[in-house]
């Protein structure tokens, strides 16, 4: 059994006992979140689409990405900015669906 949740605008492909990196949710580690469900399949392939099921995870870190570099130039002018960044994320498991 699976379902496809939907948070922080993406849609994720969630099973029992596994572990997906969302965007950062504002909770602490140890947390219980519910996340709503978009629709649930069964072993045979049977689809269920009722909106008042839930998918239940614990969150297991807030954690943050690799850094990217972004650089902006003008050619000719002498201006040159170079900046990093790094997106937090926050590691959950899936407990119930």
């Amino acid at each position: 059994m699976y379902a496809i949740v939907q948070t922080g605008g993406k849609q994720y492909k969630v099973a029992l006992d596994t572990i997906i990196e969302i965007e950062k949710l504002p909770v602490e580690v140890g947390a219980t979140v519910e996340l709503d469900t978009l629709m649930v399949f069964k072993d045979a392939g049977v689809v269920e689409n009722n909106p008042k099921t839930k998918v239940k995870a614990t969150v297991v870190a807030q954690v943050r990405d690799k850094k990217i570099v972004v650089y902006k130039y003008k050619a000719k002018k002498n201006e040159r900015k170079k900046q990093g960044h790094r997106q937090p994320h926050t590691k959950i498991k899936i407990l119930s669906i």
